[in-house]
């Protein structure tokens, strides 16, 4: 759980004082989009994997 709170720390603190203010929306945006998908890209790879492969 530690290493969770210190990634969430080091996001927090990488948009701190940072100018303009639309440019952090879009980078918080646009990091919650490559998340999801990442997050995606492991689901497909683990549905192949668990079923063989099969197409």
């Amino acid at each position: 759980m530690g290493t969770l709170t210190h990634f969430k720390n080091l996001y927090t603190d990488a948009f701190d004082n940072c100018k303009p203010e639309i440019a952090v929306i879009i980078l918080k945006v646009y990091s919650v989009f490559c998340a999801l998908m990442l997050l995606m890209a492991v689901y497909a790879f683990m549905d192949r994997a668990l079923n063989g492969f099969e197409f």
